[in-house]
């Protein structure tokens, strides 16, 4: 039940060096990117909005609490009706995750900003886009990025799992397609293996993007410490 250290090793470098692990997980990365994108610029469309508009943000803020409490997982059969066996269902699911967490960060920034900031930016004449990209957005970007934080997590582990139940697309397979292989091969070892690339991802994306995206502005513009 408990590999060995070296079994582990060993399983974990033979994933890479008959190049399945790696394809499967570049496929998985793949579609997890494509997913973040649209999500990310539907979270702030959305937002945007509702900043200008109270009746959207009445509205919008509504259905942000009622699909922020569904699992992507559960929305798996709708998806499938809607979007087919394919790639769109397990996209659909991605973005899904990440959109109502950070619509809801990025709300609740935009709400924490101080009133002097926004009439200071209409003051010079920033109004609509303007002023959201001028104003709320810089000033709300520690919550903006806390969002992106908490939806690359759930994104990730709801990817993950739709691959696991989901299986091979008409275009490939995933990661999670590839633990569930392992497990039903009884093959610990390998499971184990890519339990071990899946933190080294996690570890990538936190210490290689979101360090980076959070040194470069809002350590450096004095918001955090």
């Amino acid at each position: 039940m408990f590999p060995s250290a070296t079994e582990i090793l060993r399983s974990f470098v033979e994933g890479f060096k008959d190049d399945s692990l790696l394809e499967y997980t570049l496929y998985s990365m793949s579609l997890i990117v494509r997913g973040l994108a649209i999500g990310i610029v539907l979270a702030f469309i959305f937002s945007s909005i509702a900043v200008v508009s109270k009746i959207f943000y009445a509205i919008y803020n509504l259905i942000v609490s009622i699909c922020d409490l569904l699992p992507g997982v559960a929305l798996l059969p709708l998806a499938i009706l809607w979007f087919g066996i394919g790639e769109g269902t397990i996209i659909f699911i991605v973005v899904h995750s990440i959109l109502w967490p950070m619509s809801r960060s990025i709300m609740d920034g935009f709400k924490s900003i101080s009133s002097i900031y926004i009439e200071s930016g209409r003051n010079i004449g920033l109004k609509g886009l303007s002023l959201v990209m001028g104003v709320y957005l810089p000033a709300a970007f520690t919550s903006v990025l806390s969002g992106m934080r908490v939806g690359w997590a759930r994104a990730w582990r709801g990817l993950l799992s739709v691959e696991m139940i989901f299986g091979t697309t008409g275009s490939g397979a995933g990661i999670g397609w590839y633990i569930f292989m392992k497990r039903t091969n009884f093959d610990i070892a390998g499971v184990f293996a890519t339990l071990i690339v899946i933190i080294i991802i996690g570890i990538i994306i936190e210490y290689g993007v979101f360090r980076i995206i959070e040194r470069n502005t809002v350590k450096k513009w004095g918001m955090v410490r």
